[in-house]
């Protein structure tokens, strides 16, 4: 495995797991934000720096994994040995069960660490509470020793009985809510027991037998105790609280737990507790707390021997210890339960248990020291949970979810390295089958051309010969003939045009060009196509095009034609009565339009048509955001265009209507018997309105007629776009405009959609237009005299109604008598109706023009009739050949084609303008006659040839040229001797069958300056010629 690679697998893994450690860092981190207190509602830390910590998170995450996939397009480019790749992966898989592993130790520990934390805070709190409420009710007793000293020993007689102390330690037992009850013992001296006894009426009792056997509260009996022994001093109970009034006449010192506490009491002047004992008739467990009584005037520092000396008596508080820690946990019930354990821990090896039970659920226990005021005695609290301890669900699910994970980010590596050795082994296999794929397009693209050129090249002999045969002298039967076959020819041609449209579409080979158009001359040229074919079925055709459409555009002529005809062409095959009616509007003018013509009164000829708004209803331009976008389109030089055929055929059955647009389907199997077709027309369109940046759609309705739709994004072709002029089509209607300007015309049509039409066409021509809908108004017009009217054009459809009227206002206009009568014209539809009108109307017929109206051939029929104009002027047809005539009379050319049939074909057409034509087989015979010098001025050569073909030929034919122009510059041939042609290029046309682009592409890559297809047509090969050839004036024809 080479360097490199090791190089890119390590990248990638090291990244992976950068990846995968920044996740498991943001997982505890993120547990640690949420489980530590960062996220509680009263600090508020998380806030928005929280939510920014996120996104920053999320976007490098995010920007990590389009690393990681850069890695693997630009990094692994060789599979990694399966050896490896398995040692690495379990590799891999062991060292993150370690990781895992950890994990879960390290989050249980964390687990037991905030349990240990929860339970000491707990356990402290408790002791807290407890120690505090004590210190309460000891102050509260030391305070009643001074209150004793004060009322009861420094007054005589004394201001305190037994019935007073009772009293008052009730009514102030609420400042010492822990103890169960007071008592006051006096200090008595031996040699004054018996006086003390007879004073207070009972004999002192011992105490020592109650500890040796202790009674429950319903068998004490104090009559039964048995009376103290003899000793030194006595220290008696005579005041107690009610609560404990049974330890009346108890001598404290007779116990040896209590006389310890009250010598240690009395030495030290501070409070004394006692070790936990079960107290007198309740037997529960408790201590005293013992104060010294001193006399009143005892200096605060006194000695231990003067305290004794100065004792006077006892003051206990008896504490009952488990009711004490009962009311403090009944307090706090509302927080988490655990087990409280209180100990008197002044002998560490046996501690005493003041409070709780000695069994404990785990280990876990918090110790916490109390502090009740007596230095000699210890206390603690032992604090443990009720409960065990949860498993740590969150440990186990972390490291288990990491451990999965890792496993899933091996499985995905290890799914991945067999995953690119796959994908390694499929491009190999695509990039051999890639490249079958494009020999198989390069050899259907050259076949195309072949069967092209194939099929074109007899056509072109077929067509040529017909068209030379046309020049000949023939018969009206004969001239049908050639007539049919012509037309035959032409539609085969067109036949294997769209077929290689088709062909183009599908392989994404189809371009537009750019360049400037008028879009008023294709539309006449495509009328004038049809008119033909509506004359003899007696339809109507017109076009309109609104003033707001640009004089010139910039996009593709020839396919923006190609979509007109086809449209124009379904509907002059299915239309049999009514009209066809082209309109072309900017999309801006229609948005928002509710001009709707569909009734029989508002329509072009009067039949019921479909709602054109219906067929542009799903257009993007017209949605919600369409208006918005053609403004700010409007304000460049984008003009969007909106196209209408209208026509009222036999319309689109429902049923067929979803696969209009679908290539090489028709309505119906007797449609292309009936009416011809391949049924790809509308396909290829569609293709070429979405090249346009269009739409197109279409609403039909069965035996109404249908309405197809399109629009097209092409440029403003004008300087300034509000700038309109009026609209010129040729040079002929150029100069009809200014013959005509100021001239009047009256339409006479009752029909608004048509008379705005032939406005429309008449307007074209600088004339001046008003419309009237019956000859009476006409007439009326006329006789006023308020404007002088030079010519009026009359529908058929109104001078057909009533022959008399018709030929009133023939004799009325004869009567006109001052300057010169109108001339009348009748606008008629049909052949027949035209021969009709001008036969039963002898000398006094109206002059016929036949429609559709197209702006040259109005111009011709208005210059014959009004004698305005050059009467000489040609047909536009007969325009091209006098111009080639003259562009090509004398010129020597030169024609190379392997066929015969073409070089008489090519021969005779150049033959036929007035060239000098010689002919040659092949492409080496065109490189000896085009050696410089030479005397040709052009040379037509066929690309495809034997031996050597047309490009070949053309590239040595180049480099002979710019040998011998290199020559010529270095001085070593002379100018003069050459015709004064210091750079020798002649001009070389392809002679192409085939109409592929990559083939004319190729044509001007070797060196060739254009190219003709075959057969010749003679605009095509007068708009060649002339970009080589000088033109020569008309006086010279």
């Amino acid at each position: 495995m080479s360097l490199l690679n090791v190089v890119g697998f390590g990248l990638k893994v090291g990244h992976l797991i950068l990846m995968l450690c920044c996740w498991i860092v943001s997982v505890i981190y993120m547990n640690w934000f949420i489980n530590g207190g960062i996220m509680d509602t009263k600090t508020g830390l998380l806030g928005d720096s929280g939510k920014m910590w996120l996104k920053w998170w999320e976007k490098i995450s995010g920007n990590s994994c389009k690393n990681f996939n850069h890695y693997y397009q630009y990094i692994w480019s060789r599979r990694v040995p399966k050896a490896w790749w398995k040692k690495l992966l379990i590799t891999w898989l062991l060292g993150w069960l370690v990781v895992s592993l950890w994990i879960f130790w390290y989050m249980s520990i964390q687990a037991t660490e905030k349990r240990k934390e929860t339970l000491s805070s707990m356990c402290d709190e408790r002791a807290r509470m407890l120690q505090d409420q004590f210190n309460v009710s000891m102050n509260h007793i030391q305070a009643m020793s001074i209150l004793i000293s004060t009322f009861h020993h420094g007054k005589n007689p004394s201001a305190i009985d037994q019935r007073t102390f009772a009293r008052y330690t009730e009514r102030t037992a609420f400042e010492r809510p822990l103890t169960s009850g007071v008592a006051y013992a006096v200090r008595v001296l031996h040699s004054e027991r018996a006086q003390f006894e007879g004073q207070q009426g009972w004999t002192i009792k011992r105490m020592d037998t109650l500890e040796q056997n202790p009674v429950h509260k319903d068998d004490y009996a104090p009559e039964a105790l048995e009376p103290s022994p003899i000793q030194e001093e006595y220290a008696p109970v005579i005041f107690a609280q009610d609560t404990i009034s049974h330890v009346v006449s108890i001598d404290l010192l007779s116990g040896k737990e209590d006389r310890e506490n009250v010598m240690r009491a009395r030495e030290s002047g501070k409070g004394v507790l006692t070790a936990p004992f079960r107290l007198l008739k309740s037997n529960r467990l408790g201590v005293i707390l013992t104060f010294a009584v001193y006399k009143m005037d005892l200096p605060s520092n006194a000695t231990p021997n003067e305290r004794i000396q100065a004792t006077d008596g006892y003051l206990g508080g008896v504490f009952d210890v488990e009711s004490l820690v009962e009311k403090l946990l009944q307090q706090l019930a509302s927080k988490q339960t655990i087990l409280v354990n209180v100990y008197d821990t002044t002998n560490c090896s046996h501690p005493i248990s003041m409070y709780g039970s000695n069994v404990s659920d785990d280990g876990l226990q918090r110790v916490s020291t109390l502090n009740f005021g007596d230095p000699f005695r210890k206390h603690e609290m032992h604090c443990r949970f009720k409960q065990k301890p949860p498993w740590p669900w969150l440990a186990i699910t972390t490291s288990f979810g990491i451990l999965v994970i890792a496993c899933l980010v091996g499985y995905i590596f290890h799914a991945t390295v067999n995953r690119i050795a796959k994908v390694e082994d499929d491009y190999n296999e695509m990039m051999e089958l890639k490249k079958k794929a494009e020999a198989a397009d390069v050899a259907k693209s050259q076949f195309l051309a072949t069967v092209s050129h194939e099929i074109r090249t007899p056509m072109n002999g077929v067509l040529g010969m017909l068209h030379m045969l046309m020049d000949t002298h023939l018969d009206v039967t004969q001239q049908d003939y050639v007539r049919t076959a012509q037309a035959s020819g032409k539609a085969l041609v067109s036949l294997i045009n769209e077929v290689l449209d088709q062909a183009k579409i599908e392989s994404g080979r189809l371009e537009l060009d750019a360049v400037q158009f008028d879009l008023r001359a294709i539309l006449d040229d495509v009328l004038s196509l049809f008119s033909g074919k509506s004359q003899e079925k007696g339809v109507e055709l017109a076009v309109y095009t609104s003033d707001r459409v640009p004089e010139m555009l910039i996009g593709d002529p020839g396919r923006f034609r190609q979509i007109i005809t086809n449209l124009m062409g379904n509907s002059i095959k299915f239309t049999e009565k009514g009209h066809i009616f082209v309109t072309v509007h900017l999309v801006e003018e229609v948005i928002g339009s509710t001009e709707v013509e569909t009734s029989s009164k508002n329509t072009l000829s009067g039949f019921p048509v479909a709602d054109r708004h219906c067929s542009w209803e799903e257009f993007k331009a017209f949605s919600q955001e369409g208006p918005t976008c053609l403004l700010s389109s409007s304000s460049s030089d984008l003009i969007n265009l909106i196209v209408s055929v209208e026509d009222t055929g036999v319309g689109i059955p429902l049923e067929a209507q979803s696969r209009v647009f679908t290539p090489f389907m028709q309505v119906g199997p007797s449609i292309s018997r009936t009416h011809g077709g391949t049924g790809i027309g509308l396909s290829i369109s569609k293709c070429l309105v979405g090249l346009m940046n269009g739409e197109i759609g279409f609403v039909s309705i069965p035996k109404i007629g249908s309405t197809f739709t399109f629009t097209a994004v092409l440029t403003n072709g004008c300087s300034n776009p509000n700038e309109y002029k009026s609209q010129q089509i040729n040079n002929q209607s150029n100069s009809a405009t200014s013959e005509f300007q100021g001239m009047t015309t009256l339409v006479v049509d009752p029909r608004p959609v048509r008379a705005k039409m032939s406005r429309y066409h008449i307007q074209r021509l600088g004339i001046s237009v008003e419309v009237v809908s019956d000859l009476n108004q006409s007439w009326s017009k006329i006789s006023s005299g308020n404007k002088v009217v030079d010519m009026v054009l009359v529908e058929q459809e109104v001078w057909d109604r009533d022959t008399h009227i018709s030929a009133s206002f023939i004799i009325n206009l004869k009567k006109i008598d001052r300057g010169i009568r109108p001339k009348l014209f009748l606008l008629a539809n049909s052949i027949s109706s035209s021969r009709t009108n001008a036969a039963t109307s002898g000398d006094s017929s109206p002059n016929i023009i036949m429609k559709p109206l197209r702006a040259s051939m109005l111009a011709a029929s208005l210059q014959r009739a009004m004698g305005v104009g050059s009467k000489g002027n040609l047909r536009n047809r007969e325009l091209p050949s006098l111009s080639l005539r003259s562009l090509l009379r004398g010129r020597k050319i030169l024609i190379i084609d392997d066929n015969n049939v073409n070089l008489k074909v090519a021969a005779g057409a150049l033959k036929k303008y007035g060239a000098d034509v010689v002919c040659a087989e092949s492409g080496i015979k065109a490189i000896e006659f085009l050696k410089p010098p030479h005397r040709f001025d052009a040379c037509f050569m066929d690309i495809q040839m034997p031996e050597m073909d047309g490009f070949e030929a053309t590239r040595k034919i180049r480099d002979m040229e710019h040998s011998f122009n290199n020559r010529i510059r270095r001085g070593e041939a002379s100018v003069e001797a050459y015709d004064n042609i210091s750079n020798w290029h002649v001009p070389i046309l392809a002679m192409t069958a085939d109409v592929i682009q990559a083939t004319h592409e190729e044509c001007l890559r070797c060196g060739m300056d254009g190219y003709v297809s075959k057969p010749f047509e003679a605009e095509q090969l007068y708009q060649e010629v002339l970009r080589f050839f000088p033109t020569v004036s008309n006086g010279n024809l």
